[in-house]
């Protein structure tokens, strides 16, 4: 798990739909996968306060604290802005921001931020985000692309072809997702690839160079994120090595804890690695909805 996540405001605010009403240091420190509302410490109850959480701010928050004594608000406000960890303060429903709160935050550098959502709503849009954010991720060599909607990570020693297998899928009208470094996170059991922000689009072709995939072959041929649901390794095909022909032993990768689906294709010249990629997206999609040709084939020859 990511102990912190650092991300820029504009970012944040780009992402959740919010209005940046005081920016403060311009970046917000995530590690809380929680939220609070903080009506509690406005009523001066600061015992098992996690200022590591974002702050939002709904009606009920918002009308206990109007209702305050001023001087008590003042006293209340610097004493929750006194934690200096805390991400941001969030008003929902456009409520105005308190001027106590926006003086006290100018001192602190601690980013205020409003929405015109609901409280129930933009709480819901933050469990999501922090969910994928501080997901726990690893990064691996490989490409990953979306071939007939399947995630597919295909994954080799260096040289193997797996750029250039990935450029006949793209002309083949797949997507590209990320190719050398993959980016993978574990949100609620699943296993999300994305690129490097540095590389996303790029794939390097050897002897021809670096390739910007978005301009050469449209928009429609990138994804910025994908589940991974099968690993394809392409290895050097081996002699006497016996490869799976009937397609009954199941292998699998495990990455970060999860179980994928996986199928080692050996490499020889004549072999067209894109259709075959083709063909076990269509079998996997197949399988998954309970259907198997290797045991169907088994059951008609011991049925006759």
């Amino acid at each position: 798990m990511n102990e912190q996540e650092v991300v820029l405001l504009d970012s944040f605010c780009a992402a959740l739909g919010l209005e940046i009403v005081f920016a403060g240091k311009g970046r917000i420190c995530l590690s809380s996968y929680s939220v609070m509302r903080p009506g509690l410490q406005f009523a001066g109850y600061f015992n098992y306060f996690d200022s590591s959480r974002i702050l939002v701010i709904g009606n009920s928050e918002y009308e206990f604290f109007r209702d305050l004594d001023p001087e008590i608000r003042r006293i209340r406000v610097a004493q929750l802005l006194s934690y200096p960890d805390i991400p941001c303060i969030i008003l929902s429903r456009d409520l105005p921001v308190p001027q106590e709160i926006l003086e006290e935050a100018r001192k602190t550098g601690c980013p205020i931020l409003r929405t015109e959502k609901v409280t129930t709503a933009i709480m819901n849009d933050l469990f999501f985000y922090l969910n994928k954010k501080l997901a726990p991720s690893a990064t691996l060599h490989g490409v990953l692309m979306d071939v007939f909607g399947v995630g597919i990570l295909i994954t080799g020693h260096s040289g193997v072809g797996k750029s250039e297998t990935a450029m006949e899928l793209i002309k083949r009208g797949h997507r590209l997702v990320a190719d050398d470094s993959v980016i993978i996170k574990k949100v609620a059991d699943t296993l999300i690839g994305t690129s490097p922000e540095m590389i996303r689009y790029f794939m390097e072709l050897r002897g021809i160079g670096i390739l910007n995939i978005k301009n050469m072959y449209g928009s429609g041929s990138i994804l910025n994120e994908k589940e991974i649901e099968l690993v394809m390794e392409l290895e050097n095909w081996v002699d006497g090595k016996e490869y799976d022909r009937l397609g009954e032993g199941t292998l699998y990768e495990t990455i970060l804890g999860q179980k994928v689906m996986k199928h080692v294709i050996p490499v020889k010249p004549g072999r067209n690695l894109s259709i075959i990629i083709e063909v076990a997206a269509r079998n996997y999609r197949l399988k998954s909805m309970g259907y198997d040709a290797a045991q169907e084939l088994i059951s008609r020859t011991i049925g006759r």
